[in-house]
């Protein structure tokens, strides 16, 4: 039956047609501002992977990525904000908000800040995605960068770094989410009260992320309380010293990928005595984990839900037909856009075999000393007019910075000083190390890479620079360009077009 017209053609009656009715959750109809659609997040049934995993007990995700800031941490940024006003800590109109962050609380505190007016400094260490920056940004935070590799008590880390801004801005407020505990509340009166209302008191296994471990901690206490059988699982990465008996933490891991989760400290909200188990992650497992939850169950989370659901996986085995697990995922796949859901960025990591191209006889040809053009090395103890002068006198785009041992620490590039010098109202009068660039892309002429792996590169990056392992010390011998890897390939003298 049709009804009304629209631009001369019958339009539906929809009254008449077949409906579906959900159910009504338990939100308004109504809300004052976004921040009060933080929580009461979905919990999704697992499928496929669980099935492929060989589990038999049934699999949830609490999908802590669809709150208003795309993260979990928007629950306790809000609680912090609250209890900080009430408090009168905070005063509207005049307070400044300071946190160091992986990203996540500082977008959360950031989405606060720009519904309630307040200024808000967000200090963050490098390796954290550009999209964390724009989002923190674009909600009108301000943002600081330290070095990746700094330890939390060195003078340059993150929360160092968050601590003397808080001492030198007036009316600086620091809220602190390793030890206020409005981070573990803000899981003990919502998120665990969420699954449990959700699973009606009854489920047998939770595994969380541990990062300030506020969701882990906050999320144990409550559901022990009420569900005493429950297995709490605290998933950890290795390189991070959170998990324990401290004997598993032991690794060779220096610096990992996947963001949000770890630390090189024990917060104080962290209650390592209600979590029974931990599980140690890596990378490539975790990375992978978390495309095959986009792919496969639609959930559009970042790499630290996949750390969680790959735990989880091993956790789970000790379940049963009809006990049920549920999994944290804590945020969504906007901050890693140009992370790991690229497949170049997960190729040049190692987390994923190059793409194939059989058509290609160029493809797999091993790149060789003399396919390179050299590199200008300059000492880490040189100024910053010295690393311009020698770029001048370069032909290549980058320089490359060693340590008294001949090893790469980081490269130069006019790039990145011209951003410093337009963007940070910097001076060229300042410290070299405050120009250097280190996230840059690497391949190693000792471990034969193809120039394949090489072109992956290019694709998403401006230049690759080649070193040579001599022992523990990476030595920098040359850079390739885009344009040098066309010269190369369309060189008929160098025979690489021949099968």
């Amino acid at each position: 039956m049709q009804n009304g017209t629209t631009n001369g053609t019958e339009y539906f009656d929809l009254k008449d047609m077949p409906h579906i009715i959900k159910a009504l959750d338990r939100n308004q109809k109504l809300q004052p501002d976004i921040l009060h659609l933080i929580g009461n997040t979905p919990l999704v049934k697992l499928n496929k992977i669980p099935k492929q995993e060989g589990l038999e007990c049934d699999m949830y995700a609490k999908c802590e990525y669809l709150n208003p800031g795309g993260s979990v941490k928007d629950r306790i940024a809000y609680r912090m904000v609250l209890d900080a006003e009430e408090k009168c800590i905070l005063k509207p109109g005049k307070s400044v908000i300071i946190e160091p962050t992986s990203g996540n609380t500082g977008i959360g505190l950031a989405l606060a800040a720009a519904v309630k007016g307040y200024r808000c400094i967000i200090v963050l260490p490098e390796k954290m995605s550009d999209e964390k920056v724009n989002t923190l940004m674009a909600l009108g935070a301000e943002i600081v960068r330290t070095p990746t590799e700094a330890a939390s008590h060195d003078p340059d880390s993150n929360l160092m770094v968050a601590r003397r801004l808080t001492k030198e801005i007036p009316d600086a407020v620091m809220l602190d989410q390793y030890n206020n505990v409005c981070n573990p509340l803000a899981h003990y009166d919502g998120t665990a009260e969420e699954i449990l209302w959700s699973l009606d008191d009854d489920v047998d296994m939770v595994v969380i992320g541990a990062g300030t471990c506020g969701t882990v901690s906050g999320i144990g206490h409550k559901i022990k309380e009420r569900c005493p059988k429950c297995i709490i699982v605290g998933v950890d990465p290795f390189g991070s010293i959170l998990a324990e008996p401290e004997e598993i933490n032991k690794s060779d891991v220096q610096m990992y990928e996947v963001e949000g989760i770890g630390y090189d400290f024990l917060p104080k909200v962290l209650d390592r005595k209600i979590i029974d188990r931990w599980v140690k992650t890596a990378d490539k497992e975790s990375l992978n984990m978390s495309r095959r939850l986009i792919r496969e169950e639609g959930l559009l989370c970042g790499g630290s839900s996949g750390a969680v659901m790959w735990a989880a996986t091993q956790a789970a085995k000790s379940l049963k037909a009809g006990q049920k697990c549920v999994v944290i995922l804590p945020d969504n796949i906007r901050n890693y856009m140009t992370k790991f859901i690229s497949d170049q960025w997960m190729e040049a990591r190692g987390f994923k075999p190059v793409i194939k191209h059989d058509k290609l006889p160029w493809w797999n040809v091993v790149l060789t000393k003399n396919m390179i053009q050299p590199i200008t090395c300059i000492s880490h103890k040189s100024t910053t007019h010295e690393a311009l002068e020698a770029l001048k006198k370069s032909a290549a785009p980058v320089l490359s910075i060693v340590d008294d041992e001949g090893g790469i620490c980081g490269v130069f590039t006019a790039d990145n000083a011209r951003k410093r010098l337009a963007n940070m109202a910097a001076s060229t009068s300042e410290d070299l190390s405050q120009f250097i660039v280190k996230k840059y892309y690497t391949v190693d002429v000792t471990q034969a890479p193809a120039l394949g792996l090489v072109s992956r590169m290019l694709d998403i990056s401006p230049f690759v620079v080649i070193v040579e392992s001599v022992y523990s010390t990476r030595k920098p011998i040359g850079v390739l360009t885009s344009e040098d890897l066309l010269q190369l390939i369309t060189d008929k003298s160098l025979n690489l077009n021949c099968s």
